[in-house]
């Protein structure tokens, strides 16, 4: 056993709830649903923090309008709060430079990412998990332990089918899945929620599709003033997220 895990296992001692918002595929809002979140429940009172585990395309850092933020060093790394979140992504080491990982690098780095972050006590802890059900999927589960899965699709037949595939696999790890919610749904109706009944899954409700969301991205305060965010804060409050 890596000798990380235990110290990751102390890091997140003091988190009480940890929440991955997970997809089956990229391209459905996962990463927007995982800052809002954050966002929100920062709003309602609670202690949060956000971790961007999606190292092929982080991008919380850019969503919360976090430039120039940066960890501090005091034991481990202590990172930077930003509009009242706690944000820890690897996007602060290598900035807009690619980062070729795979595999065994991928493990790697998530566990170096884990052990070195000093949360500190959190009520909330969302993870912005990688996309799709690779080996990055179960290295978040099976380091992490303790997740609970928010997984986010769209109306289309695309997400829908690689959805269905990762609700089988987190039974498979046996975790406990929040729901499911659909988000960017234009007018009229859709599938979804007849399709995830049929899993033996909550239907969280659905997100509009906002054309103004990419206005707001990088201002936190723009984000929270959405029509997004005040649909979404809604969804969190039905699924026991938000009191």
């Amino acid at each position: 056993m890596d000798p990380r895990t235990s110290i990751i296992a102390e890091r997140l001692k003091g988190a009480a709830r940890i929440i991955a918002v997970c997809s089956g595929k990229g391209g459905v809002g996962k990463s927007l649903i995982a800052a809002l979140t954050s966002l929100l429940s920062s709003r309602n009172g609670l202690q949060v923090g956000l971790l961007d585990l999606d190292f092929h395309g982080p991008s919380c850092h850019i969503i919360l309008g976090a430039k120039g933020a940066t960890p501090a060093e005091d034991k481990g790394l202590i990172p930077p709060t930003i509009a009242g979140v706690k944000l820890m992504s690897l996007a602060f080491f290598v900035g807009g430079e690619p980062l070729p990982l795979r595999g065994a690098d991928i493990t790697n780095a998530m566990l170096e990412l884990l052990a070195i972050t000093r949360w500190g006590h959190l009520d909330l802890l969302v993870l912005d998990s990688p996309p799709g059900m690779g080996e990055e999927i179960l290295d978040v589960v099976r380091i992490i332990g303790r997740v609970e899965a928010l997984i986010v699709t769209t109306p289309s037949p695309l997400s829908l089918s690689t959805v269905s595939r990762l609700v089988q696999l987190l039974k498979s790890l046996k975790t406990p899945i929040i729901g499911v919610l659909e988000n960017m749904r234009r007018e009229g109706g859709s599938e979804v929620a007849r399709e995830v009944k049929k899993w033996g899954v909550r239907y969280l409700g659905w997100l509009p599709y906002d054309p103004g969301i990419e206005a707001a991205i990088g201002d936190p305060v723009k984000l929270l003033n959405t029509w997004l965010a005040r649909r979404l804060e809604e969804v969190l409050r039905g699924a026991g997220i938000l009191s």
